[in-house]
């Protein structure tokens, strides 16, 4: 029942940040639904809030550190000057990173208790991402760490590649 609570609190929260901001942001495709594949793997959601800010999430299945589902999700700064566009290619190429929170529903074994199933951190991702110009779609890696505060307090990472699709 906690976890019940815990999830739909951060998806309201998610929800609510994304509907709060302004609409008329310059960003011509300002919503992506795709996929990330590593760690975790599962669902990816992208929302532009002006041309250099987004939010991104994932609902993901988790296989480090004991399987388990995971929500993420991230505040991030884009850097689009860092790195030149790709020559060839019509797309940007900016760097991001960000900050926010993971929790992480781990697989209990079969024990049927709730001791150190529950995992909440700080994730602190850094990547790249190639927004295409003329299509809806963008591919991205990244890293992160995740600094974990319960239930017990160590780190950990995530790696992971993927594609997203925008909607306007």
């Amino acid at each position: 029942m906690r976890c019940t609570i815990v999830v739909a609190v951060l998806l309201g929260l998610i929800a609510t940040s994304a509907v709060a901001q302004d609409q008329s942001a310059p960003v011509k495709d300002q919503f992506g639904v795709g996929v990330i594949v590593g760690e975790p793997t599962g669902l990816s959601l992208k929302y532009w809030l002006d041309e250099a800010h987004a939010i991104d999430g994932a609902a993901a299945w988790s296989f480090w550190d004991g399987n388990g589902f995971q929500l993420h999700a991230d505040y991030l700064w884009h850097n689009f000057d860092l790195l030149d566009e790709p020559s060839g290619l019509d797309g940007k190429l900016p760097v991001y990173c960000g900050v926010g929170a993971r929790l992480k529903f781990r697989d209990d074994n079969g024990k049927h208790d709730d001791n150190g199933n529950t995992v909440f951190g700080i994730r602190i991702p850094v990547g790249i991402s190639y927004l295409f110009d003329d299509k809806p779609f963008d591919l991205f890696a990244e890293i992160a760490s995740i600094p974990d505060l319960t239930p017990d307090v160590e780190l950990s990472f995530s790696i992971a590649v993927g594609m997203r699709f925008y909607v306007k």
